[in-house]
């Protein structure tokens, strides 16, 4: 409740944004242009989990797709709904918990995505169930969050390549408590989970892993900022 709160203010806080047709995965994040796992979503029904200010959920529209976009904040919906009306597109919104999908049939859904949104979520078993449950077979569950090594290490770069780099760890990256970062100036509360950790709950909730990508940040970071994953839908 704490980070929907956050986001609400945010949303107030923010001028409006312009329709595009580039999908991010996440604010620092790099495009789907420059990763490609998503594939050609014309014609395709996608499923926007943690859908923010619509920027993806419109993108997807205007190549194709028939967009299904969830998010908890209302007032992130509402700035979403004016972004697809300027955009001239229909998008089918609901507010809600990204693991509350019981609106949705059964394999009725070709590709779900989600961006910077999982590292919020509290029982990701119970978000993965969802998602295969609406999930088509073979369907494809592409989402990224930020790096777990990003939120736990930080390093000053070297001021020449011969200078040794000194590793500042802010946190255990095994820890089970939640994070605090700064969003816009507020407050959001985040989950640290090890990459195994969610490798193995994709693997036990029926998801096949096929990529697990960390792009490289842009200036003088020395570390990932965000990590992507891959599932494909298979049988439990």
């Amino acid at each position: 409740m704490a980070n929907t709160e956050s986001w609400d203010r945010i949303a107030a806080a923010r001028t409006a944004g312009a329709p595009s047709t580039v999908v991010r995965y996440g604010p620092d994040g790099p495009t789907e242009d420059e990763v490609r796992l998503l594939g050609d979503v014309a014609g395709k029904r996608v499923l926007d989990l943690g859908c923010g200010e619509g920027q993806a959920a419109v993108a997807f529209t205007l190549r194709g797709a028939t967009t299904i976009a969830v998010d908890a904040s209302v007032s992130m919906l509402d700035r979403a709904r004016t972004l697809a009306d300027n955009a001239g597109v229909r998008v089918e919104w609901h507010q809600g918990d990204l693991a509350d999908l019981a609106f949705l049939r059964a394999e009725s859904i070709d590709l779900v995505f989600s961006a910077y949104s999982l590292g919020e979520v509290v029982d990701l078993h119970r978000v993965f169930r969802q998602v295969h449950r609406v999930l088509k077979n073979r369907g494809a569950f592409v989402f990224s969050f930020e790096h777990p090594i990003g939120l736990c290490i930080g390093r000053e770069p070297p001021k020449t390549p011969s200078t040794p780099i000194s590793p500042v760890v802010r946190m255990s990256y095994f820890t089970e408590d939640p994070v605090t970062v700064d969003r816009d100036g507020e407050p959001i509360r985040l989950y640290v989970r090890p990459v195994s950790d969610v490798f193995h709950a994709l693997s036990r909730g029926g998801f096949r892993v096929e990529v697990v990508a960390e792009p490289r940040p842009g200036g003088d970071a020395l570390v990932p900022r965000t990590i992507i994953w891959r599932g494909r839908k298979e049988g439990l």
